[in-house]
């Protein structure tokens, strides 16, 4: 499906359609679970923005990820299978990756740093969101087990990948002091 036209008047009364053209609620859990994909789709452009490495182009590819669930999400009881188990190697392949290159962890990370850092963060926190209602969605609707598994994966992506980008700019990582 293609977007040709932009403002339709259909959602005016609290509605929108599914990809099959079913109509649901706005506040619909597939509708949720798919907004809360598209906010963690954004806040992965932002952090994006003054980011001029191949973590743009991984950020990139996960993006692409992104809107494949959203599409096989967006047609209920479909078999798009567009999310394939490669992407899941992919993603503990990165996280292998940049995990053998930090210093090992003596306590919890607070979120924050740099810039860059703390939009991670914020996405790392988003993408445990979209975990956390993709677990509600599974409660009423059919759940592809891939897609919980690369969420969960992928929060654990991102954490490694603030703590990285920490590291590439030099700055410490502000650790939780829980004997204040």
């Amino acid at each position: 499906m293609r977007v040709s036209k932009v403002t339709t008047r259909t959602g005016d009364k609290g509605q929108t359609d599914l990809g099959d053209g079913t109509r649901v609620p706005k506040n619909n859990v597939r509708i949720e679970l798919i907004g809360s994909i598209d906010h963690l789709n954004s806040i992965i452009g932002w952090s994006m923005v003054d980011l001029n490495t191949k973590l743009k182009k991984d950020l990139q590819s996960i993006q692409q990820d992104l809107f494949n669930i959203g599409a096989e999400l967006s047609i209920p009881n479909s078999s798009l299978n567009l999310m394939k188990d490669a992407r899941l190697s992919w993603v503990d392949k990165k996280i292998k990756d940049i995990n053998s290159e930090l210093p090992p962890l003596k306590e919890f990370i607070l979120p924050g740093g740099s810039e860059i850092s703390s939009r991670i963060h914020i996405a790392r926190t988003e993408c445990r969101k979209v975990e956390r209602n993709l677990v509600a969605f599974g409660d009423t609707e059919k759940l592809n087990k891939i897609h919980l598994i690369y969420f969960n994966r992928l929060s654990d992506y991102f954490f490694v990948l603030a703590r990285k980008l920490q590291l590439l700019l030099n700055e410490n990582e502000n650790q939780w002091d829980y004997k204040k």
